[in-house]
């Protein structure tokens, strides 16, 4: 059984699930317009390779410090049902669907924080998931620091490889699909990479170097079919 390896945000998702729980706290007056500002020039950072994972974790999970990790799962059904399944290519869910069909083992493996990744996963049908874990201290709440090594960049290639250490699992015949310039490096481990939506950066590379790839609209239904 092969894996069938996902990024979330711009992959699956047509738009990045931590901005968009980012504009749901603000429509719920957790935040301000400031704070979405703030979001939007370190998702500027992030397309331009520049941002610091530490400093963004610290800035998103901010506003909810005060609550209970129970009670920030709690908002998240409906997080996900307003803000992020309007957003969700029909043709990810598709794929996802006739790849577990076919045998695959799903996984999602992303650089946002693990209780949105869960969430949408849960949404998708997905049970496996890599995202950043976060530090919680004994009364359930969270700190704002990271937990190990995040799954940002290289990250993502060190979860993987101790996550299929742990699982029994291995990357032959697996496949990786993602949108960004920042996932070179696992894209670059896998027997089958897949350009996704893909970044100009990414866009030009998978070019160069014969990768599938493929370019979902909103309004489509329809999977595409992989030459592998």
């Amino acid at each position: 059984m092969a894996l069938a390896i996902f990024d979330l945000d711009e992959t699956l998702v047509a738009g990045d699930s931590a901005s968009l729980f980012c504009s749901y706290l603000q429509d719920r007056g957790l935040v301000d317009e400031d704070y979405i500002r703030r979001d939007a020039l370190m998702m500027e950072l992030y397309n331009n390779e520049q941002l610091s994972m530490n400093e963004y974790v610290e800035f998103l999970v901010e506003p909810v410090l005060g609550l209970h990790s129970d009670e920030i799962d709690a908002l998240l059904p409906d997080y996900v049902s307003s803000y992020v399944c309007p957003r969700i290519y029909p043709q990810g869910r598709v794929l996802l669907q006739a790849l577990k069909a076919q045998g695959h083992r799903p996984l999602i493996i992303s650089a946002t924080v693990t209780f949105i990744v869960k969430a949408v996963a849960h949404e998708l049908g997905v049970e496996d998931v890599l995202a950043i874990d976060l530090v919680k201290n004994y009364d359930g709440y969270y700190t704002g620091a990271i937990d190990g090594i995040p799954s940002f960049r290289e990250g993502k290639v060190q979860r993987l490889a101790i996550w299929c250490e742990e699982q029994n699992e291995n990357l032959t015949d697996a496949l990786f699909h993602s949108d960004s310039i920042n996932d070179l490096a696992l894209l670059e481990q896998v027997p089958n990479p897949v350009a996704t939506n893909p970044d100009t950066k990414l866009s030009e590379i998978a070019s160069q170097r014969g990768w599938n790839t493929l370019n979902w609209q909103l309004t489509e239904t329809e999977a595409p079919t992989l030459t592998l």
